[in-house]
């Protein structure tokens, strides 16, 4: 199966709650992952609500965006699971 983020909310700060066409849902911290020139810009919590689903995952208007298995490894699982 392909994962598709189906839904996705923004929370505070660098933090968005995502579902995905697996049944995931929940919280996300993309603080950490803002390396590089092309997210550098998403640092600043204004534009990095600018976000919207395309192609099947989280982009910005500068052209950033993730790949939805990143995204997926980020959220957050409840303990002992």
């Amino acid at each position: 199966m392909f994962l598709h983020v189906t839904e996705a909310e923004h929370i505070a700060d660098h933090r968005i709650r995502v579902s995905f066409n697996d049944g995931t849902t929940g919280e996300i911290d993309l603080s950490g992952s803002l390396d590089g020139p092309v997210f550098e810009p998403l640092q600043n919590v204004d534009f990095f609500r600018s976000f919207s689903i395309i192609g099947h995952t989280l982009a910005w208007p500068n052209g950033a965006d993730f790949a939805p298995e990143h995204l997926h490894s980020l959220v957050a699982t409840p303990a002992g699971r």
